[in-house]
């Protein structure tokens, strides 16, 4: 199971790191900055959970594996071959990237309630709701705002809410089945929501002003 789980983890955050890497590209960046802005998406949530519930240093310092990950896919994407591809060959590019994506957000949410019931005696709803939340989106969150964009998770079919609700599912059934069948079933959930919201366009409703402007 923490094989399967890691390996799931590994595929998110790649997936998280091309976001931002691609971002970076779209942004006219070097490639250092593109690989910044590929780490912060790829470990960004996980720093922010473990400063949360107080594990410090974060993992990230203490086992480089997500931040060696994230860096080198940043620059895989940034060598040219490869950023032509990516821009050429959209369409495959954006079917990889969902999947992935909702996998990543989907394994990091309820990876954030496991650490955050782990790292702390306070078991509330809310702190782990909210843990699990910001270590699914807030990489995704530190990337808009330091490339300028306006947050993705704001604005953009059913995100942040896909996570929470796979955490609080995940959170109702901890205390009544093993630990890992409430991970699968969250995150199970949480992808699940987030596929079904991309293929139907789902989003939450947005506030129009336009008919109230002179």
């Amino acid at each position: 199971m923490n094989d399967l789980l890691q390996f799931l983890e590994i595929m998110g955050t790649i997936a998280f790191a091309i976001s931002g890497a691609v971002l970076g590209i779209r942004k006219g960046m070097d490639i250092f900055g593109v690989s910044i802005l590929g780490l912060t998406t790829g470990v960004g949530g996980g720093i922010i959970r473990d400063l949360i519930v107080g594990n410090t240093p974060p993992l990230t310092f203490r086992d480089p594996t997500y931040l060696m990950v994230s860096v080198i896919t940043s620059i895989i994407i940034f060598l040219p071959p490869i950023r032509a591809w990516v821009f050429r060959e959209t369409h495959f590019y954006e079917t990889m990237i969902l999947l992935f994506d909702s996998i990543g957000l989907g394994m990091f949410t309820v990876s954030g309630i496991q650490t955050a019931y782990n790292s702390t005696n306070i078991h509330g709803v809310i702190l782990l709701a909210f843990v699990g939340v910001i270590t699914g989106c807030g990489g995704g969150l530190l990337r808009d705002m330091m490339a300028n964009e306006r947050p993705y998770i704001f604005v953009k079919h059913f995100y942040a809410s896909a996570s929470l609700i796979g955490a609080l599912a995940c959170i109702l059934l901890w205390n009544h089945l093993p630990h890992e069948l409430c991970m699968l079933a969250g995150s199970a959930l949480v992808i699940l929501l987030r596929l079904l919201a991309a293929k139907y366009r789902w989003s939450l409703p947005k506030a129009d002003i336009t008919k109230f402007e002179k």
